[in-house]
This record gives C-alpha cells, structure tokens and sequence, in this order.
C-alpha cells in the first residue's frame, strides 16, 4: 500500500509539476529562435517581444477565470478543457503566417494554459498545509525547474532540422500529452467544498485583494518575477547577439542556469520544519537583489561571458526559493479559496513579466543595459514589499506568541 500511495505520489508531483510549468514551457522552448523571427515576420525585435508579452498577458488574464471556475466546478473539468484548447492554438501558432493571427493565437494559448497553473497550485492546496505544503510546492518547483533546462535545450535541437514552427509542433503535442493526464486524473475539491455559483467566487477576491499580508506577496512576487522574465526576454539577444552563441550554444547556457534554479528549488523541501518560510523567503531576496547588482555592474563594465553567467546564477536560482516559500505562506490560510488566491497571485506575476518583456528590447537588440536596469528595478521593489507589507504580519505574530494576553 505504501509503494501504491509513493507511486501515486510520484505521478502527482509529475503531473502537477508538468501544469506548474506552462508558462516555461510555453516562452522558453522557442527563445533559440527569438533572434531569425523578425526577419520572417518582417518587423521589429519589441514585436517579436509582443509574442512573449501576449503568451504572458494571456496566462495572467486566463488565471482570474481559471482559479474561480476551478473553485466552483472542481480542478479536473476545468484541466481537460484548458489543456485541449492549449494544444489546438498551438497547432494554429505552427501554420500562422502573418504576426497578428500568431500574436493573437499566442494569447489564447496563454489563457488555457493558465488552467495548469493555477489549478495546479490550488490540488497542492487540497491535499497539504503547514510545512508538508511547503514541501510540496518545493517538490514542484524542483519538477518545475526542469522546464526551463529542457525547453530551450529542445527548442535549440529542433532548430537543427526545421524552423521555429517545429517547436510548436512539439508543444501541440505536449497539450495533447496533458489532456490525457488530466483525463486521469481523480478530483481533489469535493462538492460539499465548492464555492456556490460564479458570483460567490469572484466575490472572494474582494476579501483577498483588501487583505494586507496576502497583497504583499502578490506585489513582492510581481516585482521578483518582472525581474525574473526581464532575463527570460532579453538572454537569447544578450548571449546571441552580444556575446555571438550559436542558438544551441545559448540554449545549453540557458539550460545550465535553470539546473541551478531546479536545485535550488530543492532547499526548501529540505528546510521546512527547521527554517521559518519568512526567512527563507528573506534570503532569497536579499541574494536576488545583490545578485543584480552584480548583473548591473557586469554589462555595465563589458565583462566577459563566464562572469555573466555566473551573476545570472546567483540572481535567477533565487526564484524557486522565493516562490515556494512565497506561494506557502500566502496560500496557508485560504482554504476554500485556494483557487482565487491562486489565480490572483498568479495574475500579478504573469502581468508583470508581459509588461516587461517589450522594453528590454526597446533600446535594440545589441545593449544588455534595459534589461539589467529592470532586474535591479524588479529585484529592489520585491524587497521593498516584503519588508513593507509581511514582515509587519510575522512581527505581530512573533509578539502574540510572546505575550499572548497583550494580544
């Protein structure tokens, strides 16, 4: 019974982890081929930018429908539909000729997509809490990270033997894999758990959206992660157009970094029990936002490519920390709402990184300067916030634990 119940776990986390990881599955496996697109197309690289943007726009709009929709009528109806109209505009993208069926397509794929996010997050939600939540979600991000150091690796060797309308191909197919599991899968969010009607759950965002503690982690993870897609946007010009890599030389770069995110994705399952969640989280941003800096100085002063990537590192790797122990701790107390909350968190992350991945580009695409001047920007204001809006929270409740009769 108990390798049954490890094996069930085991799918799980595959599974949910597979959903996590939409949003890098669907930016970072054709970054190899950001650079040849403009010429295709016939326009400029901020548009070709705008196909990051929409797939971002899309996932950030898709989770304020999802969340809700997946409260009311349970994760797994809301899945099969979202990955099967994902795997149908993928398939779109691979025949689109012109930038506007293929910019608009690129959105709608970003709003089924976002099923898998943030339903994937809300079944972590259903079956754990307290540290075995963080443990979790560290488990995810850990399945997570192999995205990002797969899809480009991937998208690089498709271009070896057809064009960037290939990939699309392979994520059609991924959607398809997806509908399949989702077919499979067993319900977490009993009906006598479900929230009563459309209205009841939009209504929760009102009640999370007024609470302080949560907002602060949706304003410190829209911060942290415009700095983390400002480098999602900007590397393959930095390291192909800069640095002169072959699109497969940036993609194993690409891939080495995102081992490095996948490892440290690894701490806090590690850590949870013995170190508090709010401090790992505020490591993980202190480290991030020198690790900026560091970034910063790097193109500012030319330095060569190995110091460059190794401030990446330092800076990049800090996501999966932040966002487990971010996603856990503003997640802990939502019960019923697991979904909205998910959604809104979701939303102001995914916002942020739309915005920014057109202006990293804005000053051509042979200057690293626009996108180090966002991370450091991005890195700074999710500093600010956490220590602004939660570590107040943390505070109280360290007093209370003290002095409970003061309280």
């Amino acid at each position: 019974m108990q390798v049954k119940e490890k094996k069930s776990l085991l799918w799980l986390t595959i599974f949910l982890g597979t959903l996590a990881a939409m949003a890098p599955l669907s930016t970072d496996m054709y970054l190899p081929s950001l650079p040849f697109m403009p010429e295709e197309f016939g326009v400029g690289i901020s548009v070709i930018q705008l196909t990051l943007t929409m797939t971002m726009a899309g996932m950030a709009i898709g989770q304020i429908f999802a969340g809700p929709i997946s409260d009311m009528k349970g994760r797994r109806l809301p899945l099969v539909i979202g990955m099967g109209i994902f795997a149908l505009s993928s398939l779109v993208c691979v025949f689109a000729e012109s930038i506007t069926v293929f910019l608009t397509f690129r959105f709608i794929q970003g709003l089924a997509g976002a099923a898998g996010i943030v339903i994937a997050r809300a079944i972590a939600r259903d079956i754990c809490e307290g540290p075995q939540l963080t443990k979790f979600f560290s488990m995810l991000m850990l399945v997570n990270g192999l995205a990002p150091i797969l899809a480009p690796v991937i998208g690089g060797q498709i271009l070896l033997f057809t064009s960037w309308r290939g990939i699309f191909v392979f994520l059609t197919v991924i959607g398809c894999l997806l509908v399949g599991a989702s077919l499979l899968f067993h319900e977490t969010l009993a009906p006598e758990q479900r929230l009563q009607g459309i209205h009841s759950s939009f209504k929760s965002f009102g009640q999370l959206l007024t609470n302080r503690y949560f907002l602060g982690h949706c304003f410190m993870q829209c911060f942290a992660f415009a700095a983390f897609f400002a480098y999602i946007s900007g590397s393959s010009f930095v390291f192909q157009n800069i640095y002169a890599v072959s699109a497969q030389t940036y993609s194993g770069i690409f891939g080495g970094i995102g081992i490095c995110i996948a490892l440290a994705g690894a701490l806090p399952a590690r850590l949870a029990g013995r170190v508090s969640d709010v401090s790992m989280l505020r490591w993980s941003l202190v480290q991030a936002f020198l690790g900026s800096l560091l970034i910063f100085g790097a193109f500012y002063c030319s330095a060569p490519l190995p110091l460059v990537i190794l401030a990446l590192i330092v800076t990049i790797s800090m996501i999966s920390i932040m966002g487990a122990a971010s996603f856990s701790l503003a997640m802990q107390t939502q019960g019923k709402n697991a979904g909205s909350a998910s959604a809104i968190i979701g939303f102001f992350s995914m916002i942020s990184g739309g915005i920014m991945a057109p202006l990293v580009g804005i000053a051509g695409s042979h200057t690293a300067m626009p996108m180090a001047f966002i991370m450091v920007l991005g890195e700074c204001g999710a500093l600010v916030f956490f220590y602004l809006m939660i570590v107040p929270f943390h505070r109280s409740q360290a007093r209370q634990k003290l002095h409970p009769r003061e309280a």
